[in-house]
């Protein structure tokens, strides 16, 4: 199992670069006083069928030619549920997928959130075809990280150019700072 939810995070939206998504829309949101994590990524990729959607779950499917099992979707389940939340997939053929996890933030056996900066950051910087829409909530504060927009002012300059891969990750520390006060959950 993923020692953090960024991880899993992490392993979901680099199935969606593979599902040749051009958007993935991530969000993590935190609510201390529902004693909620939400997690959902979202993307426009080719989607599954009915038939993948329901077997998706299962570790020892998977849709990858390079290995016989799947661990990465059964393990975020697995997790979300084991505090008491809950997991779900929507997909559809040439629309796109959503997954989304909820877990209850008090739970004992709710794993940490981990370094997601460094994963939304790694996200950004290696996956240069894709844009994405990172959206991070916590107790009613939030900001959003749109390379959309970044690709913009940009005009061209890849974001693995050392600087703008430092300004990235830093504009990603900064506001996650801002955004939760340094809250470890």
């Amino acid at each position: 199992m993923m020692t953090e939810i960024s991880l899993n995070i992490l392993d979901v939206a680099e199935n969606s670069t593979r599902a040749n998504a051009s958007l993935v829309q991530i969000t993590v949101e935190a609510d201390t006083g529902s004693d909620r994590l939400t997690v959902a990524i979202a993307d426009n990729g080719c989607g599954m069928s009915q038939e993948q959607v329901e077997r998706v779950t299962d570790p020892f499917y998977t849709s990858r030619t390079t290995r016989k099992v799947g661990l990465g979707v059964p393990f975020f389940k697995y997790a979300a549920e084991a505090t008491g939340g809950s997991f779900t997939i929507q997909s559809e053929q040439n629309v796109g997928t959503v997954v989304t996890a909820i877990f209850v933030l008090s739970h004992i056996d709710r794993m940490p959130l981990g370094d997601i900066t460094s994963t939304i950051h790694t996200l950004v910087v290696y996956h240069p075809e894709t844009d994405f829409i990172y959206r991070y909530c916590y107790n009613g504060r939030s900001f959003t990280l749109d390379t959309r927009e970044f690709r913009q002012i940009l005009d061209g300059v890849p974001f693995d150019t050392p600087e703008i891969s430092s300004y990235i990750k830093e504009y990603l520390t900064e506001n996650k700072q801002e955004t939760d006060g340094g809250a470890l959950y």
